[in-house]
C-alpha cells in the first residue's frame, strides 16, 4: 500500500515552495534575519497570505478551506526547506484548532470569521501546561490573566496572543489591551521570532469548552508538534539537496569529493535516516484527524523521533561541505540552527517521549 500526498496536497506544496524559491532566495533571508529587510518580510507575508496558508485549517463555514492537518504539514515541509522567516505553526494552525475545540459557538464565530479574513492573527504561549520555567506562571482569575510566560511563537504579526495556563485553560488577550509588557527573546534561530510577555491585570477571554477541559490545549500542541516536525524535515532535507549538490562540485586532488567513499558513506547515510521519517510525519498528520486512539502517540512519535535525525543530518551535511559549511557565506547555519531550535519548541525529546510513555500507561 502506497501511503504518501495527494495531487493536491503536492500542489499546494509545490506552490508555496516555488513562491520562496522565486520571492526569498538567501540573500533576502540573510538581510530579514539580520532586520535590515522589514519591507521583503512584510511583502513575503503578504505573498504567503494571498497563498491561503492561514485559511488551511479554517472551516469553510467561515470563510475558510476547511482542510486537515496532512495539507498543514505539505506546507510546513516547504516552509523549512526554504527556511521561511514567517509565521505558521502558532497562528495557523495551533491557533485556530484551539479555538475549534474550546470556543463555544460564538467564539468561534468571532475568531475563525476574523482569521479567515487575516484581520486576527494570534501569537501563541502554551509553554506552561506542558513545561514551565522556573519564574513563569499564568493565573487566570476574573477576565483577567497575571505572571510571565517564555516562548511565545509567531508574534510577527499578532493582534492577539493565546495563553494557557497549567491546568490547560486556554485564553485569548489583545495586544491593544493594557498591562502587556513584551521582551524580546533572543535564540540561534534569527529567522523566526519569539517572545516573552509579562502580564498584569490584564484582560482576557478564557475560552469557554477549556475551563472544564484539556482537550482544546492537547489537541493544539499535537498539531503543533507535527507540523514543527514537518518544519525540520524539509530543513533537513534542503541540506541533504544542498551537501550533495556540492559534492558533485567541489574538487581536491582533481576530483570531486562526491566521488570519494567516505563522502558517497555520508551522504547515503543522511538519505536513509531521512526518508522513513516522510511517512512517520506523514501518518501523524492522517491519525490528528483520523484516529483518536494514537494521534497523542504519533505526534510525539514525529517530533522525538525527528528532532534527532534532523539534528544528525544538519551536522553532516555541514561536514561535507569542509570547512565552508560553517561560514556565513552559504547561509547553511540557518538551517542548523532553525532544525536545532526546532527540537525543542513544544517540548525537547525528552519531555515528548515522557508523555508518550505516560500516554501508554508507562
Amino acid at each position: 500500500m502506497y501511503f504518501g500526498l495527494s495531487d493536491d496536497q503536492i500542489f499546494f506544496q509545490d506552490n508555496v515552495k516555488k513562491f520562496l524559491e522565486d520571492n526569498a532566495p538567501l540573500d533576502i533571508i540573510r538581510k530579514i534575519s539580520s532586520d535590515d529587510d522589514k519591507t521583503s518580510k512584510d511583502d513575503l507575508h503578504k505573498g504567503i497570505i494571498n497563498l491561503g496558508i492561514n485559511n488551511i485549517l479554517i472551516p469553510e463555514e467561515n470563510g475558510g478551506l476547511g482542510l486537515n492537518l496532512l495539507f498543514a504539514t505539505a506546507v510546513s515541509q516547504s516552509l523549512g526547506q526554504g527556511i521561511a522567516t514567517l509565521p505558521f505553526t502558532g497562528s495557523y494552525v495551533m491557533a485556530p484548532i484551539a479555538i475549534k475545540y474550546g470556543g463555544n459557538d460564538t467564539q468561534k464565530e468571532f475568531y475563525l470569521d476574523g482569521m479567515s479574513k487575516n484581520e486576527i492573527n494570534c501569537s501563541v504561549g502554551f509553554s506552561e501546561f506542558f513545561g514551565s520555567r522556573d519564574g513563569s506562571n499564568l493565573i487566570f482569575s476574573n477576565d483577567e490573566v497575571n505572571g510571565k510566560t517564555f516562548f511565545v511563537i509567531d508574534s510577527d504579526y499578532a493582534t492577539h496572543v493565546m495563553l494557557s495556563d497549567q491546568m490547560g485553560q486556554i485564553g485569548i488577550v489583545s495586544m491593544e489591551s493594557e498591562g502587556i509588557e513584551v521582551i524580546d527573546l533572543i535564540t540561534v534561530d534569527k529567522t523566526r521570532i519569539f517572545k516573552e510577555m509579562c502580564f498584569k491585570d490584564t484582560k482576557i477571554e478564557i475560552l469557554e469548552k477549556t475551563i472544564a477541559s484539556t482537550d482544546a490545549v492537547k489537541n493544539a500542541i499535537d498539531a503543533g508538534r507535527i507540523i514543527t516536525a514537518a518544519d525540520s524535515l524539509g530543513a533537513a532535507q534542503a541540506m541533504i539537496d544542498k551537501a550533495v549538490d556540492y559534492s558533485k562540485e567541489r574538487k581536491q586532488f582533481n576530483r570531486v569529493i562526491g566521488s570519494f567513499q567516505a563522502v558517497k558513506h555520508m551522504c547515503a547515510e543522511m538519505t536513509a535516516d531521512l526518508e522513513p521519517c516522510y511517512s512517520l510525519v506523514w501518518h501523524a498528520a492522517h491519525s490528528f484527524d483520523n484516529n483518536e486512539t494514537d494521534k497523542d502517540l504519533m505526534a510525539c512519535h514525529a517530533k522525538s523521533h525527528i528532532s534527532d535525525v534532523s539534528k544528525i543530518v544538519s551536522k553532516k551535511a555541514t561536514e561535507v561541505h569542509g570547512g565552508m559549511g560553517f561560514t556565513d557565506l552559504l547561509g547553511l547555519h540557518y538551517w542548523f540552527k532553525r532544525i536545532g531550535l526546532n527540537r525543542h519548541i513544544l517540548g525537547s525529546p525528552e519531555i515528548v517521549r515522557e508523555e508518550a510513555a505516560k500516554s501508554q500507561g508507562m
